[in-house]
């Protein structure tokens, strides 16, 4: 199998920006190809040969009940049931995927279970689309190309003051995905509209992601707050508990108190912290189990660049 040739932690900001922006219903197939749980394997084959795909969805009206992978086939050909229906041979426990869901779920989930493509629900629980490797590649290559030419239309610096003075304030809560990246999109769009230099904004983004998710993730909910002046953007993540009992380690790269569940989800991997610090100009962080308080820095001026290789 291909394997996604980047990854939510190493790879340059420009991708780690898209990787965060970007939803699962940016980039996945919305054109299904189906059959029910009546259709005989012999049928799913020929279905699979026309349409050249490897795994097909089992549906009851708009709702997923199994796949069929082409390893069944094999297996059916094998031992001699390709005429039974899929009901009987089906894979029933699917792992999906969300619609809203960032794209960076779905690259821990190819990374993390090595199958082809993943099955996508709505809110709904309704069958929507269908994910592969290629969907994910070709979206971020075609948000690439959109960024660099975005890159050459702003290359001139900006003088002066950026911002009028400012403060925006985002109420984020417990363990809510779905709305999860909304207040670091928010951000962004701000400091496009002021011109700010894209290396710049990308570090903002991915500051002010981070730190948004680790209220969703870990804490019991608080709030994210941009102050913008003349020439910084200052990001306060404050939290209502319980608080890190070890903030050192915290900050080391792979530390994390993420439950199972939260893994599960693709999150929880010990990074946010640590990618907030790596692209601030300053940092500070106080906890206690009555709230955590993360403050960071970020100089608008495009004059004296952050080292970065992207």
């Amino acid at each position: 199998m291909q394997e996604i040739p980047i990854n939510t932690v190493t790879s340059a900001n420009v991708v780690l920006e898209l990787i965060y922006r970007l939803k699962i219903k940016d980039v996945m197939t919305t054109t299904l190809v189906t059959a029910t749980k009546e259709t005989s394997l012999r049928q799913i084959q020929e279905i699979m040969r026309r349409e050249k795909i490897t795994g097909l969805p089992i549906v009851m009206g708009k709702r997923l009940i199994g796949l069929v992978s082409m390893d069944d086939i094999i297996q059916a050909l094998d031992e001699g049931y390709i005429e039974d229906q899929a009901q009987e041979h089906m894979s029933r426990n699917l792992i999906i995927l969300e619609d809203d869901m960032p794209i960076s779920f779905a690259i821990n989930y190819f990374d993390r279970y090595r199958y082809h493509r993943f099955p996508v629900l709505n809110k709904h629980k309704e069958l929507v689309g269908m994910i592969t490797n290629r969907d994910i590649t070709n979206a971020l290559l075609i948000e690439i190309n959109r960024e660099v030419e975005e890159l050459e239309k702003r290359s001139r610096r900006v003088e002066g003051g950026i911002l009028s003075q400012e403060m925006y304030t985002y109420y984020i809560m417990k363990n809510d995905f779905e709305n999860a990246g909304h207040a670091s999109t928010e951000i962004k769009k701000r400091l496009k509209s002021a011109s700010v230099a894209p290396q710049i904004i990308r570090r903002a983004a991915i500051a002010s992601y981070e730190l948004e998710m680790n209220i969703v993730v870990h804490s019991d909910g608080g709030q994210l707050i941009a102050e913008y002046g003349e020439d910084t953007l200052t990001i306060t993540a404050k939290d209502s508990g319980p608080g890190i009992e070890d903030v050192d380690a915290a900050l080391e790269a792979g530390y994390s108190t993420a439950s199972e569940w939260i893994r599960s989800l693709g999150f929880g991997a010990g990074m946010g912290l640590p990618n907030a610090r790596s692209v601030a100009d300053t940092f500070h962080i106080t906890s206690s189990p009555e709230g955590t308080t993360v403050e960071v820095s970020i100089t608008l001026r495009a004059v004296e660049e952050h080292t970065d290789e992207s």
